[in-house]
């Protein structure tokens, strides 16, 4: 079963999924961390949230860092695991950052854990 990606049935199987992982590790440079992303698509923005290294739905009022990014490239970056897209698109201008930048090191230097690696692999397997 594939979910289109920021669907709201795909927001709620990763948090299901998330839910069901219990307590993850999360490698220290992300334990804290919290940017708000905002998906611009051709249905519209969604907004999502990197808390702890784990995705969820809508903003937190908190993140002192925004991205704003396509859809398309935003799931090569947090569904695929395609650092170097992340880049490309930085480099590009298809990203635009808004708020304290230097959080976004932490995403470029933290390696993930067996646990994130194993959730993220759940969560693009339920990914279309």
């Amino acid at each position: 079963m594939s979910l289109e990606f920021l669907s709201d049935e795909w927001f709620a199987k990763v948090k299901e999924i998330r839910d069901g992982a219990g307590d993850v590790e999360t490698p220290a440079a992300l334990a804290d961390l919290v940017i708000n992303i905002t998906v611009s698509g051709d249905g519209g923005d969604k907004e999502m949230a990197l808390v702890g290294g784990m995705i969820e739905e809508g903003h937190h009022a908190d993140a002192p860092t925004t991205m704003i990014l396509p859809a398309d490239l935003a799931k090569r970056i947090f569904i695929e695991g395609d650092q170097s897209a992340g880049m490309q698109g930085f480099m590009s201008g298809q990203i635009r950052i808004e708020g304290d930048m230097s959080k976004l090191m932490a995403l470029q230097t933290a390696q993930p854990s067996a646990d994130q690696v194993a959730l993220m692999k759940q969560i693009q397997e339920v990914t279309a």
